[in-house]
């Protein structure tokens, strides 16, 4: 990941509704969650939830898939792992070692 898609990133995730759907996609795993139920958990109209999905997805945090007329979301870990990756590349003046603990905290699928 780069600079340019690092803001991005960071872009979606500084409204409050958006940072709300990542961290449901990212709890929710492999199993990701259905558009509408997404809408129902969160207290968000579909046509607002919609727009912010769209937001997050273009951020590259996110992805979707159809599922006849529904459409499931996912955490889209490769985009999670290469934000951490550009927040941590340089950590500690490239003495990794150093910073493994936050490294080991992290702990995904």
């Amino acid at each position: 990941m780069d600079k340019i898609h690092a803001l991005d990133a960071f872009a979606a995730l500084s409204q409050s509704t958006r940072l709300d759907v990542f961290r449901l996609l990212i709890k929710a795993g492999q199993q990701g969650v259905l558009a509408g139920d997404i809408s129902s958990a969160l207290e968000v109209r579909q046509n607002t939830m919609s727009a912010n999905l769209g937001i997050l997805a273009r951020s590259g945090l996110i992805r979707n898939r159809r599922e006849g007329r529904n459409i499931r979301y996912f955490a889209d870990m490769e985009g999670v792992r290469g934000l951490i990756i550009f927040l941590m590349k340089e950590c500690c003046g490239g003495r990794h070692e150093l910073c493994q603990h936050v490294l080991d905290e992290i702990t995904c699928c």
